[in-house]
C-alpha cells in the first residue's frame, strides 16, 4: 500500500448486496497502519552501463538518430551522458517549441555558455537529426541541413554521468524523458561531413552506423524484451526501463505493404523497409514497485468468488473506503464446482485510466469515454486503453502491476442515474444470483485461463461474464477445444472476444494493439480511440498481428456464434430488451417454462424499468453483420452462415442515443436494422459444442431484477447439464 494518511484494513468476501457493503464477510482485520507514502518513478529511457571515458577528453564528436516527436512543447532527451548539474558531460536534446539543442561540456558543473540550440523540429514525423563537433565548431543538423553552427573549442569531456538514450539526469535521477519514437542512434568520436549526414539520411535509418570511428550504435533490432545491444564492438549494451513500446515502424515502412483486412501475407520481421523504431513516453509505468505492506495467507477452505482489500479511512471530514478487489479460486486439490465463471479481468485492466485517481467519499462513477477520474497529481500515469499516453503517443500496453480503482465492486459508470456499471460490479449480479439460487460456481480470470487453457475440461459449463472484450490466443484456443471436445458455454457478454491481447513473460504488461487506417494523416492527432500508425498491429510479446481477433484469424463467430456490432454511451433510456423471436424454442419451455409469446419481452425489470440488457455494447450474428454491410472491402469476404444456430430472442433498442454507433461485419460505421441491436442465441456448432449466447454486456445486470430472465439460465443450465438445485 501507499498512503498518506493512517489507514485501517480488513479482507472481505463479498456479500450480496451488490449495490452496499451491507452483507460482507470480514475475513481478518490488520492493526491500523500508519501513513506511509511509496513513490513511483514513470518515464522509459534506455539506461547503459558502459558510458563513454569519463575523463578523457575528446577529440571529435557526433550523435545522430532519426526520431519522430509525439510533441515539441517539452524539453526532452535523445541521447545524454548528462546529469545536472553536476556531471553535465554531452547531451543532444529537444528544446520547448522544437529546437534542437547540443550540450558539450567537461563533464563537471553545469555551464550555460556549453549549451545552444537552433532549428525547429516538426511533431508527429520522423526526421534524422544530428550533432556534430570537430574540435573547434560544433553543428547541429535537421534533415541533413545545417540549422545551427558555433566556435566551441573544449574542451569536451563526456563524465562520469550514466548514458542514456531518452531521458537525462537531474541530480543523480532519470528525468526530461523523450516523448518519441527513435531509431538507430549513434555515437562517433569525429565530425562526421554534411556528405556522410546526407547518407546516412538517404539509409531512412535501416542500416547501422559501421566503421572505427563508431563509439556506439543501437539498430533497435529486438523489438522485445529489455535489453538494448550495441553493434559498435564497444559493447555499450542498454537495458529498457519503464518497458518502452517495441515494434514501431520506422521512416522507410511502405503501409500498402500490410493487408488491412486479413492477417495473412505479411510478415513484419521480413520487411526490409519496416524498420524498427523504439517508442518512449515520460508517463511509462507497468509496475510500481512497491514494498509489501501487509499480508494475508487465504484459507484452504475460502469459498470462490471476489474479495476485496478495504481500506478505510478518513477523508474531507467523512469516512471512506478504497476497496482493491481480488479473486480467490478453489483450492487446487479440492474437486471442482459443476460451473465456471470467467472474471473479464482484461477489461477491467483496459479501462484502468487513472490508477492514481484521487479518492472520493461516494461510490466514484467512471466517465463513459474512459478518461478516468481526477488524477491524484498533474505527472501521474492517466492513460489506458482508450485513452492516449500525455504527450499523445498510443497506448499499446498497460500494467498489471499497478493500482485499479476502476475495478471496485463500488465503482459505476457513467450516466450514474442508470445505476449501470462495467467490470466488477456488473459481472457480480451472476455471481450473487448463482449463490442465492443454490448452484456451486467456481471463478477465475481470463489471465488463469491463458496460463492454463486445460482449466476448462473439469467443468460441465464455463460462463463468460460481464464486458469480456479482451482475449488472448492461448484462451481463445483453449475454449475452442472444451467445445470440441462437447463442452457448452454461456455467454452473458457484448462486445465479446473483440480485441486481442497479450503478456509479457514476467505477467508485467498486458498489450494490444490498436491502429488507424492506412489512409489515416498521422501528422493530425487521433480523436477517437488511442490508436497508432498502421503497420503498428504487431504485438511485440509475439510478433503476431493483433487490433480484432478477427485480423489475427479467430473471429468470434466462428468460436462463440456473434461478433461485436456497435456501442452507446449516451443517456439511461437508451438501454432497451429482448424480444422473444422463436417462442417455440426449448429453452423457453422446460424445466421452467416462461411463458412468453412471440414479440413479448424480458430482459428488463418489472414494467419494463432499468436494469435493461441491451446497452452500452452488444454482439449480432454474422448473417445479420452480412445484411448490415454495404461495402466489402477489397481483398475481403463475407462468411457463410454456419449451421446449427438458432436466434431465440433479438434484443431491441427502440430509442438510440446520440452517441450510437452500430458496426458491420468489417467494423466499419454502419445503419441499424430497426434498433436491432443484440441477438441472443442457442448454437449447436458443426465442429462440436454448445453456446447459449446472450449478445449484450447488460445481460447478467438484469439477473435478480428480472424473474424471466433468471428461469431462462435456469433452463439453460440444466440443458448444459447443470440442474437448479434442489428440482433433481
Amino acid at each position: 500500500m501507499s498512503s498518506d494518511r493512517p489507514y485501517r484494513m480488513s479482507v472481505c468476501r463479498l456479500g450480496h448486496d451488490v449495490e452496499r457493503r451491507s452483507d460482507d464477510t470480514v475475513l481478518h482485520r490488520f492493526e491500523p497502519a500508519p501513513a506511509r507514502v511509496q513513490p513511483i518513478h514513470p518515464g522509459s529511457y534506455v539506461h547503459i552501463p558502459k558510458g563513454l571515458a569519463a575523463a578523457a577528453p575528446l577529440a571529435g564528436l557526433s550523435i545522430e538518430c532519426w526520431v519522430k516527436p509525439w510533441s515539441v512543447e517539452m524539453r526532452q532527451t535523445l541521447v545524454s551522458q548528462f546529469d545536472h548539474p553536476s556531471r553535465c558531460g554531452f547531451g543532444l536534446f529537444i528544446e520547448a517549441g522544437g529546437a534542437l539543442g547540443l550540450y558539450l561540456g567537461d563533464g563537471g558543473v553545469f555551464r550555460a555558455d556549453a549549451q545552444q540550440a537552433h532549428g525547429r523540429l516538426a511533431a508527429r514525423r520522423w526526421q534524422h537529426v544530428a550533432a556534430t563537433w570537430d574540435g573547434r565548431t560544433a553543428r547541429l543538423w535537421i534533415d541533413a541541413v545545417e540549422v545551427g553552427c558555433w566556435p566551441e573549442i573544449g574542451p569536451v569531456c563526456a563524465g562520469d554521468a550514466p548514458l542514456r538514450l531518452g531521458a537525462s539526469g537531474v541530480e543523480g535521477v532519470a528525468s526530461v524523458f523523450l516523448e518519441a519514437d527513435l531509431t538507430m542512434p549513434a555515437i562517433h568520436d569525429r565530425a562526421l561531413s554534411a556528405p556522410e549526414l546526407r547518407e546516412r539520411m538517404a539509409r531512412l535509418g535501416l542500416q547501422a552506423a559501421s566503421g572505427r570511428s563508431v563509439l556506439a550504435c543501437w539498430p533497435l533490432r529486438e523489438e522485445r524484451g529489455d535489453r538494448v545491444a550495441d553493434c559498435s564492438g564497444h559493447q555499450r549494451t542498454g537495458r529498457i526501463v519503464n518497458h518502452a513500446t517495441w515494434m514501431i515502424v520506422g521512416p522507410a515502412f511502405e503501409p500498402s505493404k500490410v493487408p488491412e483486412h486479413e492477417g495473412g501475407g505479411y510478415d513484419p520481421l521480413s520487411d526490409p523497409t519496416r524498420g524498427h523504431g523504439l517508442r518512449f513516453a515520460g508517463d511509462d509505468l507497468y509496475d510500481c514497485r512497491w514494498e509489501s505492506t501487509q499480508s494475508w495467507r487465504v484459507p484452504d477452505d475460502a469459498r470462490p468468488g471476489v474479495h476485496v482489500a478495504r481500506l478505510r479511512f478518513e477523508l474531507d471530514g467523512r469516512e471512506a473506503d478504497y476497496d482493491i478487489s481480488f479473486i480467490v479460486k478453489r483450492a487446487a486439490h479440492a474437486a471442482p464446482a459443476p460451473v465456471l465463471v470467467l472474471c473479464a479481468v482484461n477489461s477491467w485492466i483496459a479501462y484502468a485510466a487513472t490508477p492514481f485517481a484521487k479518492n472520493v467519499v461516494d461510490d466514484p462513477v467512471w466517465p463513459r469515454r474512459s478518461t478516468g477520474l481526477e488524477n491524484c497529481h498533474p505527472e501521474a500515469p492517466a492513460y489506458n486503453s482508450y485513452t492516449f499516453h500525455r504527450a499523445g503517443q498510443p497506448c499499446y500496453q498497460v500494467g498489471l502491476r499497478m493500482p485499479w480503482p476502476n475495478a471496485s465492486p463500488n465503482a459505476l459508470y457513467d450516466p450514474a442515474d442508470s445505476g449501470f456499471s462495467q467490470w466488477t460490479r456488473l459481472e457480480r449480479h451472476l455471481h450473487v444470483w448463482l449463490d442465492q439460487q443454490g448452484y456451486d460456481w467456481d471463478i477465475a480470470s481470463d489471465i488463469d485461463l491463458h496460463r492454463d487453457p486445460g482449466m476448462l475440461s473439469r467443468y460441465k459449463t464455463v460462463v463468460v461474464n460481464g464486458h469480456s472484450e479482451y482475449w488472448s490466443l492461448p484462451a481463445v484456443d483453449g475454449l475452442d477445444d472444451y467445445l470440441r471436445r462437447g463442452g457448452s458455454a454461456i455467454v452473458l457478454s457484448g462486445n465479446t472476444m473483440y480485441l486481442r491481447v497479450s503478456y509479457d513473460e514476467d505477467f508485467t504488461v498486458m498489450e494490444q494493439r490498436k491502429v488507424n487506417g492506412p489512409d489515416h494523416d498521422e501528422s493530425v492527432p487521433s480523436v477517437g480511440p488511442p490508436s497508432g500508425p498502421f503497420g503498428e498491429q504487431y504485438h511485440s510479446q509475439d510478433w503476431g498481428r493483433g487490433g480484432r481477433l478477427k485480423s489475427s484469424g479467430r473471429p468470434a463467430a466462428e468460436l462463440i456464434g456473434l461478433e461485436t456490432a456497435g456501442w452507446a454511451f449516451a443517456d439511461a433510456g437508451d438501454f432497451g430488451v429482448y424480444h422473444v423471436h422463436a417462442p417455440d424454442h426449448f429453452l423457453f419451455h422446460g424445466p421452467q417454462p416462461l411463458g412468453l409469446a412471440k414479440g413479448e419481452t424480458f430482459g428488463h425489470a418489472p414494467g419494463g424499468g432499468l436494469p435493461r440488457a441491451i446497452g452500452h455494447e452488444w454482439d449480432l450474428s454474422a448473417a445479420t453483420l452480412a445484411r448490415m454491410t454495404q461495402r466489402v472491402p477489397e481483398g475481403a469476404s463475407l462468411p457463410e452462415p454456419p449451421g446449427g444456430m438458432t436466434v431465440i430472442a433479438q434484443g431491441i433498442r427502440d430509442r438510440p442515443g446520440r452517441m450510437d454507433a452500430y458496426l458491420d461485419y468489417f467494423s466499419n460505421l454502419t445503419e441499424s436494422l430497426g434498433g436491432l441491436s443484440a441477438e441472443m442465441i442457442y448454437w449447436e456448432r458443426p465442429q462440436g459444442g454448445r453456446v447459449f449466447h446472450a449478445g449484450a454486456v447488460g445481460a447478467a445486470w438484469v439477473l435478480g431484477s428480472d424473474p424471466l430472465f433468471g428461469r431462462l439460465l435456469h433452463n439453460v443450465l440444466d440443458h448444459f447439464g447443470v440442474p437448479c438445485p434442489g428440482t433433481r
